[in-house]
């Protein structure tokens, strides 16, 4: 070992302009394009120039980006819901190496890790720029192509010169981590799954844990934040950017077929693609990072993740940050990264995991660290809903109101109306929503945690989609904190559909998406129920019935101090 090391963190002692690099292929274990011989994937390594016999471990990022896009088409979302009979059986990296006529540029992790002793690994993913195979979204056959690497610089797969001259990788320890942002965020987490041998840690930046929470909500099809109409399909076609694309045809076709789009159920195809599934299997430490405004990849699948990692007793930390779809630089951040590499790959003791397991950005954008998430004293508070018999706003509260009568009130579906619009005003008359708000906060209310609903209704149809929206009223303009939705015909699980029966009437209950935040004092907490989503859900004819019995629904608020910490 060769480094320089100051305030427990790797200084850079290497020169960037002597850095070795090889572009190489890995043969992998799998045969996604089914041509019979397995598939070979594309990796850039970058590494610094050693003294003879010293070795350095790996910092790793697989894309399926680095080649760009093709032209995407994405599915119709103004499309009519699927009454079902019966239950169903069933984005941007780094490129490779550029030159900027000021010097080397490798690109952000090989420009910054290389100097302090670092190898960096940039792979192409099966089926997308120079790699063999077909662009699969997620299942196992790119969880194994993805490990190949690993595997390679432990000894135990095979790599190749572009001139096809066999390479061995005896420069390094054999360490490795790995780390991306989204779709490269989300291969580290599957590999992981795997407890490939060598795989240290992983730092998945806003990364998915489950396919399914991706592209599907309790049922819905609903789409990830800014892409209407994507589908694992999709994503796959607009990936595949190898030669000879074509031949990934029928695999795509398949994808279409599986994923599902007509009832939105869980079924296998998901199930593989699901991570938390395999927790149990994970031997590297893992620093997540997400944002708690992340609408692409949404909070549920930081959520999860952190709770299976904390079941398994897996070494993590997180990072939770007031942005959307990405990473952070404030707070350090990068010294954060670089000290956690030091400490798992080269073994530094630099107290890393000996901090607070959570550094959460609050909205004035100062830091806190806290022990776990959700914070320790969050506790599920009940908040009973009622309305006034005139139909316009309505009431949260603690105290349930067993002895009113019951009565109903209507909202009905408008699918081009967007939710923005549809929370505001909530003291007028809207048919297109139904809003129910709490008295003002007399002090600074904070949830951290999960929110969930139960609403007693009926459908004037046999399907429909529902919409919850928490909102935060006392600003210029309301906030949409956190929505969840639901397809009513899986009133049991997402892995069943079963149409409804017209008016009748049903519980439903279903989960928004997992927040952290604070509501001012002065402000009020209200929870808004629409039926579609205009850019999340599947947009059909308008004009459903929703009928919602206020005095049977509630929703549920992890509310850091629980009831007490509500004074009216």
């Amino acid at each position: 070992m060769n480094i320089k090391v100051e305030n427990g963190m790797t200084q850079p002692i290497y020169p960037l302009d002597e850095t070795i690099v090889e572009n190489l292929y890995v043969e992998t274990t799998v045969d996604s394009d089914r041509d019979g011989e397995y598939d070979w994937i594309s990796i850039k390594v970058m590494r610094p120039k050693t003294e003879p016999g010293v070795k350095v471990p790996v910092i790793y990022e697989m894309s399926p980006y680095r080649s760009g896009l093709n032209p995407i088409d994405f599915h119709d979302v103004n499309v009519p819901l699927t009454p079902v009979e019966h239950p169903g059986n069933n984005r941007g990296g780094e490129p490779f190496a550029v030159t900027n006529g000021a010097g080397p540029n490798f690109g952000r992790f090989a420009n910054y890790y290389i100097p302090r002793g670092y190898a960096v690994i940039l792979g192409e993913s099966i089926g997308t720029g120079k790699s063999e195979g077909c662009a699969t979204t997620g299942d196992e056959q790119e969880t194994l192509a993805t490990i190949a690497v690993i595997d390679w610089l432990n000894g135990r797969a095979k790599a190749f010169t572009e001139d096809g001259q066999e390479v061995n990788a005896g420069w390094t320890t054999g360490n490795v981590g790995m780390i991306g942002v989204s779709y490269n965020g989300t291969l580290p987490n599957a590999a992981a799954t795997t407890g490939v041998e060598g795989l240290k840690t992983i730092v998945p930046i806003s990364a998915i844990s489950s396919w399914y929470d991706y592209y599907r909500a309790n049922g819905a099809v609903v789409a990830p934040g800014g892409y209407q109409g994507e589908d694992t399909d999709v994503l796959a076609k607009a990936v595949t950017t190898r030669d000879n694309p074509e031949v990934c045809g029928t695999v795509i076709d398949e994808l279409t077929q599986n994923q599902d789009r007509a009832t939105g159920d869980y079924n296998n195809f998901w199930d593989e693609r699901n991570y938390v599934n395999d927790a149990k299997n994970i031997e590297a430490s893992v620093l997540i990072v997400h944002g708690l405004n992340d609408w692409n990849v949404k909070t549920e699948h930081f959520a999860q993740w952190w709770e299976a990692l904390e079941k398994n007793n897996v070494p993590r930390k997180m990072w939770l940050h007031q942005g959307g779809h990405g990473g952070t630089s404030a707070n350090n951040w990068k010294q954060t990264e670089n000290r956690w590499f030091d400490h798992w790959l080269y073994g530094i003791e630099n107290g890393i995991m000996d901090e607070p397991k959570i550094d959460i950005e609050r909205e004035d954008h100062t830091w806190d660290q806290e022990e776990n998430w959700p914070n320790n004293k969050s506790d599920p508070t009940k908040l009973f809903i009622d309305g006034n018999h005139q139909g316009l706003d309505g009431t949260l509260s603690t105290r349930h109101g067993r002895n009113k009568p019951h009565f109903t009130q209507t909202l009905v579906d408008a699918p081009q109306k967007k939710a923005s619009s549809l929370v505001t005003e909530p003291n007028s008359d809207n048919p297109n929503r139904l809003a129910y708000l709490t008295p003002e906060l007399t002090e600074a209310t904070r949830i951290s945690g999960t929110p969930e609903v139960s609403i007693r209704a009926n459908i004037d149809r046999r399907v429909a989609n529902l919409t919850a929206l928490l909102v935060d009223y006392g600003g210029e303009t309301p906030e949409i904190v956190t929505r969840g939705w639901m397809d009513p015909q899986n009133l049991k699980s997402s892995k069943r559909s079963k149409a409804l029966t017209p008016n009748r009437e049903y519980t439903f209950s279903w989960n928004m998406q997992p927040d952290d935040y604070v509501f001012k004092k002065g402000h009020r907490i209200g929870v808004v129920f629409i039926a579609s989503d205009y850019f999340y859900t599947l947009r059909p004819e308008a004009g459903t019935e929703i009928t919602l019995t206020p005095t049977r629904s509630k929703i549920t608020l992890p509310i850091v101090g629980g009831k007490k910490a509500l004074d009216w």
